[in-house]
């Protein structure tokens, strides 16, 4: 009797600890391009410009969407001006989460190889990684990391792309998927599965800067 019990509790999983940590790396990882919310344009520094009221109807509205889409993040990195912190803090409660998120200087004026370089000190535990930025910044990322890649199952018309490419409108998102760790994300190596804007959504308003 004693050895069947002893028998029944040894079914453990045999592969070595290391074995499991590849396997994490390689999974499946979503990363999500959110340009600010439309802003206002008041005689204020260009970091501490705010949103337009429509700017502050749209961000919520994506924020739904990315919880509806199943995009929810469990990490943020969001730039530090006023205009992007607001579509953010806008955005996070219609997600019914609330991810940690670090504001960071280099997302305000960041080039894509600058934020890629961010992507790639995210933490490995990070499934879902959101940023919150600029243009063109954030549409050049997007296409930098998918644009050029031809086309495959489960991506996005080419067609989609080039809209992206011409127009990466305020509160716009761009979904990108891609397989392995964050750091070793490389040009051309993600997936472009989503493009969505505040018009497609449904808020209403016209597509803009």
């Amino acid at each position: 009797m004693a050895k069947g019990r002893d028998s029944g509790a040894a079914a453990v999983d045999p592969r070595p600890a290391c074995q499991a940590v590849v396997m994490t790396d390689n999974a499946g990882r979503t990363l999500v391009l959110l340009r600010h919310a439309k802003s206002a344009w008041p005689d204020v520094p260009d970091h501490e410009r705010p949103l337009a009221r429509r700017g502050q109807r749209d961000a919520p509205v994506m924020g739904r969407w990315l919880r509806t889409a199943g995009h929810v993040p469990d990490r943020v990195l969001c730039s530090t001006a006023r205009r992007a912190r607001e579509t953010w803090e806008l955005a996070q409660p219609a997600l019914g989460a609330s991810p940690p998120v670090s504001f960071e200087d280099r997302v305000y004026g960041g080039s894509a190889p600058e934020l890629l370089d961010l992507i790639h000190r995210a933490p490995r535990t990070a499934k879902t990684l959101l940023i919150v930025g600029h243009a063109p910044g954030i549409p050049e990322l997007a296409f930098m990391l998918a644009g050029a890649a031809a086309p495959r199952r489960g991506t996005v018309p080419g067609s989609t792309v080039e809209r992206m490419k011409t127009k990466f409108p305020t509160a716009a998102i761009a979904v990108l998927e891609l397989t392995g760790n964050w750091s070793q994300l490389d040009p051309g190596a993600a997936r472009l599965t989503s493009f969505v804007t505040p018009r497609e959504v449904g808020t209403g308003g016209p597509d803009g800067s």
